[in-house]
């Protein structure tokens, strides 16, 4: 009974309202700055990643400026408390929340260290998506589409995360297109090359290219037709895939080039090796 009226007595009972209101005007700040920042990011569209970057960090200092004066609006913080606080609390939160503690240490690395931002688009634990939240525990990833991922902070100190546009708006799309060895591959190739500079989608600021290989797949002798081009903002990427294989397909038609035909068992082609070929990237 002694022991707890010690307790009791280093806490503020009247204090219990004011840290309520505390709490609810931490989280209306939070999304009230995230909605207000996403409609900027919105209207200005080139500076949208920088915006969102912004918006994380604030966030994150919205909510530990409002736990800290919570604790401050219900705690006599006398010396007697901070020493209780640095010593049992600790052992027993540290042991309780130590998965919630790395998470939110692995979240201010990512922060500072910037793997990745908000808008990028990464490729993680065999999920690819842009990333639209990084928050005190975990980040959210968000695919192509549209299911949403939550993935704790703290994996990110472990596991390899590769992001595709590294904070900038622009992204570089690889498309590649399969055709028979035996057609037109001259014509073919300029038929992509029309299409990447005829989307408006594409930066035609950056450089780009089409890439020509021999591949293998499923039987099949092919020439691979790899395009590469840089989209003007990664929001645009399916869009600028689909438009581009659209437009690759009707002038594939239109010039009579055919895909590549399946072979016979044990038949070869000459000039390629088992260790010439291999499995061309997915459209």
């Amino acid at each position: 009974m002694e022991e707890q009226t010690s307790i009791i007595q280093f806490l503020k009972p009247e204090g219990i309202p004011f840290a309520l209101l505390l709490l609810v005007l931490t989280v209306i700040a939070a999304r009230f700055t995230t909605r207000s920042l996403d409609r900027l990011g919105q209207r200005f569209a080139d500076r949208r990643l920088a915006i969102n970057q912004a918006a994380s960090f604030l966030r994150f200092g919205i909510y530990l400026v409002g736990a800290l004066a919570m604790v401050a609006t219900v705690v006599h913080l006398t010396n007697e408390v901070l020493f209780a606080l640095g010593g049992t609390a600790a052992v027993a939160l540290g042991f309780a929340l130590k998965d919630l503690v790395a998470s939110i240490i692995a979240g201010l690395i990512v922060l500072v260290d910037k793997p990745f931002q908000v808008g990028d688009r990464v490729t993680f634990d065999g999920y690819y998506g842009e990333i639209k939240h990084i928050g005190l525990r975990s980040v959210r990833l968000v695919t192509l589409d549209d299911t949403q991922i939550t993935i704790p902070n703290s994996k990110f100190l472990t596991d390899s995360v590769a992001s595709g546009n590294a904070g900038a708006v622009e992204m570089m799309i690889q498309l590649d297109f399969l055709i028979g060895p035996d057609q037109d591959i001259p014509a073919a190739k300029r038929i992509v090359e029309e299409a990447l500079a005829s989307s408006r989608y594409i930066h035609l600021k950056h450089p780009w290219n089409v890439l020509t290989s021999v591949v293998t797949q499923d039987g099949y002798y092919a020439v691979q037709l790899r395009a590469k081009a840089y989209v003007l903002d990664v929001k645009f990427e399916k869009a600028f895939a689909s438009d581009v294989t659209e437009r690759v397909l009707e002038g594939f038609r239109s010039a009579g080039v055919a895909p590549p035909a399946m072979l016979h068992r044990g038949e070869g082609h000459p000039g390629t090796s088992p260790e010439s070929s291999r499995e061309p990237a997915r459209t």
